[in-house]
């Protein structure tokens, strides 16, 4: 192993999920945490604020906010399946909402990614308080991979 490598793997993981939290400022603003990381798998929890209510008369969190918590999982899954780091980004997420979040309780989403190819990686998640058999919302998503900020010319929007 090389000077500096970590030894264990699960650190290693660890480590890229971390920064993978700092580096979307969003993430933190909502106040996700990371719950457990392996291989092609992640857990997040997202504490239960006023601040993400979206019907004040309810106390239900808004739907915006569990997306966001599905698509940081299933993120931090795809970073976790993935043989080299990359960069990524959401090319589609789809989520069945099955029943409102309790108002005062946290949710927890867990993603899994179960296909990964030249180009897109599959994911499947759900989101829950304490049984992921009585979700509250699930996932299915796709995310390219390799993706470059700047990489168009003009030509390639379409520009004359």
């Amino acid at each position: 192993m090389s000077e500096g490598a970590p030894e264990d793997p699960q650190a290693a993981l660890r480590a890229i999920g971390e920064r993978f939290m700092r580096s979307v400022p969003h993430n933190n603003a909502l106040g996700m945490e990371i719950v457990a990381l392996e291989r092609g798998r992640a857990e997040f929890r997202l504490p239960y604020s006023a601040r993400l209510v979206g019907n004040p008369e309810t106390g239900v969190l808004h739907g915006g906010a569990i997306s966001a918590l599905m698509d940081a999982a299933g993120g931090a899954s795809v970073f976790q399946a993935l043989t080299r780091p990359m960069t990524i980004a959401t090319l589609d997420l789809r989520i069945d909402y099955l029943k409102p979040a309790t108002p005062g309780r946290a949710v927890v989403a867990r993603a899994h990614c179960y296909k990964v190819t030249r180009e897109i990686a599959f994911v499947r998640g759900v989101a829950f308080h304490d049984d992921e058999a009585d979700p509250i919302a699930t996932c299915a998503a796709t995310f390219m991979l390799g993706t470059r900020a700047g990489a168009r010319t003009p030509d390639d929007r379409g520009a004359a």
